[in-house]
């Protein structure tokens, strides 16, 4: 089959995947609800230069993510669709672009295609890749940037790509430029491709492509002065390498337990790739592969500050190196039966288990069928193992594929909302009760952005105390049913009740 027929099929195949059931589920706190609310005040107001949160300057990111929303929802108005559209397409380029990456960098076919195929399969990527962040269509914007790297060397005018790419990665999400353009340099030296650097081509790329991010941050700091500074800079990158900012911390070893925990089943197929990518570290694929994965694990297993998804942009690097560990198999067929052959069993009988909760507990027939998929999948998998059968990838890519994609037609594929109260219904009660725009105080533990979108108001955290002193002045309250007996209701207005939560208004005593 052609290059072309390949990386369409893969195109389709991503984006399928990465937009079905895309707008099934609420908004997520924090980054989705908070990135809503920016892009809608941007829709709202015109203001494009100087995003705001809430009417407060929004200085915490660059606003290319919330400019795409803002234009989705001039299209196809204010709604989950239109708000993770942007990032979910984007991300979902980041599949052929791989392809195109393994076309450069392997003397083979058959790795440039398996490796696309793990990055299309591997759970995180596909799942954060969804939701209105800013990491997945960080990692595609740096494959780019790869793609043009590499290609320079047959066409030295697509090295003005470099630069346009950084300027996005900049615009996207700021300091990981410097970490991914550290990458980027280190690879080219690797490479020995330094003579790059006398490519006019790339200097006029890397000045117009540039221009946007640095025209955008010289207006803020000329617009805030040095408070963009301190916020931006100091508190959302600097701070993060040397304090568990919001108390988002961990071991030195908590980026491993998040790749060992959402990496299967590809995982099983990592070390052998890793090793391969050392015996072949004097060419293209095997310093990329070890250049990146080991650099940015390090950096970010470093940082204070720990959150899920900053390990995103790992994966790419971990799909090359179980690709060409899989392209290995393929063609030789000498793989370790037995303990293959025990991992699978217990990822089969792990997902019949799956089956019998998600018939009692979870009662979703979907999350029954992904099981059964699940199941099915593994089962053959095991057969094919014990018969030395190659063909147990496929059938492994197959039925992944098929797994996440009932996964995200689900109503669960976004389970941390499961972890409190669902907001629509509250946010439903507000909105038909009071104003947009009102600040409302809430006995909640802390501020939910995506609270804050769906009802159009400002819904503050205060404790019980406050909440108490509020009520001798004009204003809202959302008070959780525990602590209704904590506070002097006397004289307010009871307006409703939703999700064990009454809205009340204080009147002036």
């Amino acid at each position: 089959m052609h290059n072309k027929q390949w990386l369409l099929r893969l195109l389709v195949a991503s984006l399928f995947l990465w937009l079905i059931g895309l707008g099934n589920l609420p908004l997520r706190d924090w980054d989705e609800g908070t990135y809503a609310i920016v892009a809608r005040e941007i829709y709202r107001t015109g203001n494009w230069l100087y995003p705001t949160l809430q009417g407060e300057p929004f200085l915490l990111k660059p606003p290319l993510m919330q400019w795409l929303i803002a234009v989705c929802y001039h299209i196809g108005g204010v709604q989950e669709l239109t708000t993770r559209f942007p990032g979910a397409f984007l991300t979902a380029l980041g599949v052929p672009l791989l392809y195109l990456i393994g076309r450069l960098v392997f003397s083979e076919t058959l790795p440039s295609l398996l490796s696309p195929l793990v990055y299309l399969t591997l759970l995180p990527v596909v799942r954060h890749g969804r939701l209105a962040m800013l990491d997945g269509m960080s990692i595609s914007f740096f494959l780019l940037l790869l793609f043009c790297v590499l290609k320079t060397r047959d066409d030295k005018k697509y090295s003005v790509g470099i630069g346009f790419c950084l300027g996005l990665i900049t615009l996207t999400k700021g300091m990981l430029v410097v970490v991914l353009a550290g990458i980027a340099g280190l690879f080219l030296i690797a490479n020995k491709q330094l003579s790059l650097l006398k490519n006019p081509f790339l200097w006029i790329g890397m000045l117009l492509g540039n221009l946007p991010a640095i025209g955008w941050y010289f207006a803020q700091w000329q617009h805030y002065g040095n408070t963009f500074l301190e916020v931006h800079f100091q508190s959302q990158a600097f701070d993060r390498l040397g304090k568990a900012v919001e108390g988002n911390t961990g071991p030195i070893w908590y980026y491993v337990l998040e790749v060992i925990k959402y990496g299967f089943p590809w995982l099983l197929f990592l070390p052998g790739g890793l090793y391969l990518s050392w015996k072949n570290r004097h060419t293209a694929w095997g310093c990329l592969t070890l250049i990146g994965a080991i650099v940015y694990f390090a950096i970010v297993s470093l940082m204070s500050t720990k959150l899920p998804w900053y390990v995103m942009p790992i994966y790419p690097f971990l799909a090359l190196a179980i690709g060409a560990n899989l392209s290995l198999f393929w063609q030789k067929g000498n793989f370790k039966t037995k303990f293959l052959m025990g991992f699978f069993a217990f990822l089969t009988t792990v997902a019949l288990g799956g089956c019998v909760y998600f018939s009692i507990v979870e009662k979703q027939l979907l999350l029954v069928l992904m099981s059964i998929v699940l199941a099915i999948t593994m089962g053959i998998t095991t057969w094919l193992i014990n018969q030395r059968n190659r063909k147990f990838i496929p059938v492994l890519f197959a039925g992944m594929y098929l797994v996440l994609l009932l996964l995200m037609n689900s109503k669960s594929w976004i389970w941390e909302l499961n972890e409190t109260f669902p907001v629509q219904p509250v946010a439903a009660l507000i909105r038909q009760h009071i104003p947009p725009g009102t600040t409302i105080y809430t006995s909640f533990a802390y501020n939910r952005p995506s609270l804050d979108f769906y009802s159009d108001c400002k819904v503050m955290a205060v404790p019980i105390s406050v909440l108490q002193e509020m009520l001798s002045n004009k204003s809202y309250l959302l008070v959780d049913n525990e602590s209704l007996d904590k506070i002097d209701l006397s004289g307010s207005q009871v307006l409703g009740n939703a999700e064990n939560f009454t809205l009340i208004l204080s009147q002036n005593k």
